[in-house]
């Protein structure tokens, strides 16, 4: 077993021959090449770090898979009893220019983001500004402005936050996603596109509800789109802020934010996505006759946002899922009611996809992104990230956890010591 005190000397070491032979590239820009440096010094101390006398059996697993299913690039981090005892990525980030996947490369979350949604929800409610039971439309509710107030089925002014999370709101896909159809939203809207919230909320007010609201489970990712319009609205801060001041940033999480959609606006440290076969082009979502790759521009997943529309690294996903998983190790920024209200209590996950017997899963599928966390009861927790989707679609989630959980069963010791230390550790100029 590695000593912690040891590999932090043999690191420094490295660091030091790392300055002396990146020299020539802080000569061609000095605030680039900062930049350039601190990460690299940061991801070789984490990475160096996650080594320990079982890591080659998880890099022998990881790889294999990546592999067996054609991933480009994964990242994954592992926490046991509050502490992240591994870290690490694999592929490639961008394989065109062969960069190679680390643990500190952002990816996109897609529905994982209903998790970080419904967190935010709970805190609003703990902090007194909202109810489970409050109603979302109509004159008494949060979207009361007076041009929705027309409303067609009058069953839509029971709708209640716990509706939109529990995915009981009243729509289901029989024609389709409308967060995946954006074009037919405005066309039927008679709106130009790019579809907005106020499309979305016309088209709410103006349709019929498909059953009854919490009558039926019906998967929603209108539904949670309408959270973080709630979100908004309580708060009085956009969606996005609220979330990073009051929810991330306690955690120390700094590096997670909404997505951009085309390709020449991906964030710095952000994967290049690939999609299954790579050759899928659509219409663009802002309405014109361009074709683009259904990944860039298809699909609005910046418009997904409370739905769908995050991205985040591997790290601090991991972050996030111990602040939150109801284990005494780190104290979580929810209370223990809203934790069991999550995972059940009502009857139905709010964020969280499944609760089972030996643990609690969320999942994030759609083109260029593959997305779990799972919280064990035993106190591992891990995080998997792709920026590769498979022909599996949804259910290649079953494959992921039957690979991490074979990993995990098989770790005799882990290390003593908590990556999340290191992370997002500031190095001085």
């Amino acid at each position: 077993m590695y000593r912690q005190g040891n590999l932090l000397k043999i690191a420094i070491l490295t660091l030091t021959l790392l300055l002396i032979v990146q020299y020539p590239f802080y000569q061609w820009s000095k605030n680039n090449a900062n930049l350039f440096v601190k990460n690299s010094i940061k991801r070789s101390v984490i990475e160096y770090l996650a080594k320990f006398e079982q890591s080659e059996q998880i890099d022998i697993e990881i790889e294999s898979f990546r592999q067996l299913y054609g991933l480009k690039g994964v990242s994954v981090a592992i926490v046991r009893d509050g502490k992240l005892v591994f870290t690490k990525g694999y592929g490639y980030a961008n394989e065109e220019n062969k960069i190679l996947a680390s643990s500190d490369n952002l990816f996109r979350l897609a529905s994982v983001s209903k998790l970080i949604t419904s967190v935010a929800i709970m805190k609003l409610i703990e902090e007194g500004k909202l109810t489970l039971s409050d109603k979302v439309f109509g004159k008494e509710g949060i979207i009361n402005d007076k041009k929705y107030l027309q409303i067609k089925d009058k069953r839509l002014l029971d709708v209640t936050v716990l509706n939109l999370l529990n995915h009981s709101g009243g729509w289901t896909q029989k024609y389709g996603d409308p967060m995946f159809n954006p074009l037919k939203i405005c066309s039927l809207m008679k709106s130009d596109p790019p579809a907005d919230m106020d499309t979305y909320i016309k088209f709410a007010v103006t349709r019929m509800l498909h059953f009854t609201p919490g009558t039926i489970y019906s998967y929603s990712n209108m539904g949670y789109l309408f959270l973080g319009e709630v979100i908004e609205r309580v708060s009085g801060l956009p969606y996005d802020e609220y979330v990073r001041e009051k929810i991330l940033k306690p955690m120390g999480i700094i590096d997670m934010c909404l997505a951009n959609n085309r390709f020449e606006d991906r964030l710095p440290r952000e994967v290049t996505y690939y999609d299954y076969g790579d050759k899928a082009y659509c219409q663009s979502f802002m309405g014109d006759s361009t074709q683009v790759p259904k990944i860039y521009g298809g699909n609005n997943i910046r418009m997904l946002g409370a739905a769908g529309g995050w991205v985040a690294s591997a790290p601090d996903l991991a972050r996030l899922m111990v602040s939150i998983d109801g284990f005494s190790n780190v104290k979580d920024i929810l209370s223990p009611k809203s934790v069991d209200e999550m995972t059940g209590k009502l009857g139905k996950t709010l964020g969280w996809k499944e609760i089972y017997k030996d643990g609690w899963l969320r999942t994030g599928t759609f083109s260029g992104t593959a997305a779990l966390i799972y919280r064990q009861n035993d106190g591992v927790e891990w995080v998997f990230l792709s920026n590769t989707s498979t022909y599996r679609g949804p259910y290649f989630s079953h494959y992921v956890v039957r690979m991490m959980k074979k990993i995990t069963n098989k770790i005799d010791e882990w290390p003593a010591f908590d990556l999340f230390n290191y992370y997002n550790f500031v190095i001085p100029e």
